[in-house]
Order: structure tokens, then sequence, then C-alpha cells
């Protein structure tokens, strides 16, 4: 198998067959995507489609979210979806290193008007969760940051995680190398390890979707 090239995991057709029929973007969404592609573009890759956006506020609100935690907020787009389907009074633990990056997403969240939903915390994501209590208070998480992370992430916030709670990370097919034997890059061998500790955790119960670039969602018995 030659996976030399990215694949797409969906059908390029099919998936704007997808975006339209998903619910639309607002003008502040679509103002967002702009200007990160402009001044971002180098790392676009990092901000979520509009569908997965859309994905996460349903997520949030079935789940009935009141506390939720993002690891990776780039400028903001995520954090504006999870925010808007929290329940009323609920909050956003948000967790990034950049401040270039997370300029942009203040500045948007101002207009979508969440600001007093998201606590933001500037350090590595591992200190700000292990700061946290290890109280099961967190109802939704999604982590979408460095990818040789995510083993840490996911069992620091498991471990906080009420039962019934959710959690959903992002990048799981690695663009398709996930299933080729010659990829044996560091982020895409992380990725590997970390799907196969989800499927054999009997904690939760998962289910790994082709949405995008590959999504999982993990529920805690």
């Amino acid at each position: 198998m030659d996976m030399d090239h990215r694949i797409d995991i969906v059908d390029p057709a099919i998936n704007d067959y997808v975006l339209a029929h998903s619910s639309p973007g607002d003008d502040l969404l679509r103002d967002l995507a702009a200007e990160t592609a402009a001044d971002h573009g180098d790392v676009i890759s990092m901000q979520i489609s509009h569908e997965q956006g859309e994905f996460l506020t349903m997520l949030a609100r079935l789940t009935g979210a009141r506390f939720a935690v993002e690891i990776g907020v780039f400028t903001g787009y995520s954090s504006i979806c999870i925010a808007r389907g929290l329940a009323e009074g609920g909050t956003l633990l948000a967790c990034d290193v950049s401040e270039e990056w997370t300029a942009v997403a203040r500045k948007y969240w101002a207009r979508a008007g969440v600001t007093d939903r998201i606590d933001l915390r500037l350090a590595p994501a591992v200190e700000t969760l292990r700061s946290l209590p290890l109280d099961p208070v967190i109802d939704f998480a999604f982590i979408d940051a460095d990818k040789t992370g995510y083993a840490d992430y996911y069992e620091e916030i498991l471990v906080r995680l009420r039962p019934g709670g959710l959690i959903v990370l992002d990048n799981m097919l690695q663009e398709g190398r996930i299933i080729d034997p010659a990829a044996q890059d560091e982020q895409t061998l992380a990725i590997r390890a970390v799907n196969d500790m989800i499927v054999a955790d009997d904690r939760v119960s998962a289910v790994l979707l082709p949405l995008r670039d590959g999504v999982t969602l993990v529920r805690k018995h």
C-alpha cells in the first residue's frame, strides 16, 4: 500500500454533501476560519472543520455538560463550539501554550459572547490537569493537541471524568498513515498506541468514526 501521500478518509464529494446537509456556520465562525487561514495558513490543519464543530456542540448539549475541558485551543474555533453547547452556568477549561494563537481566540470568544464561560490556562496541559482535584467532575473533554501527549491527557482526564462522561479525541487516523506499516514517525506511533490503549480499556466504551481525520468518542462506564 502506497501511503506516501495523505488519503481522503471520506471521498471529497461525499464530504461536500455532508457539509451541505449540516447546520451552516454563522458569520462569526466563518470570519474566524478566514482569519486563521490568512494569518496561520501554514498550520491551518490544526483547526477543526465546520462539521466537527457542529458535532462538538451537539455532543456537549447531549451530555448536559457543565464542566468541559479542551486540550489544544489554537485560534478558538472548537472552544466556541463547545462553549455554545454547555448547560447554563457551564465552564470550559481551555488549555494551550500559545499566547499568539489564543490572542485570536480571545477576540472571537468576546464576539461570540462566551468569554465568561471559558477559563484559559496558558501552561502545559498535563500540568493544568494534574492541578485539578481527583474528583470525577469533568463532563466532557476534547483532545486535539500534540499527539505524543494524548496518552497522558487521556489518563489525567479519565480519572476526573464522571461516569457517563465523554472524551472526544481528534486526528485518530493520521491521514491514513495509521494503517500503513511503513509509517513509523513519532506522531503516528503515538496515536496507534492510544487507539490500542482505548480499545483495551475496560473502564470505557469507545467508537472510532471516520469523520475528517478520525474522531474517537470515549464514554466512561
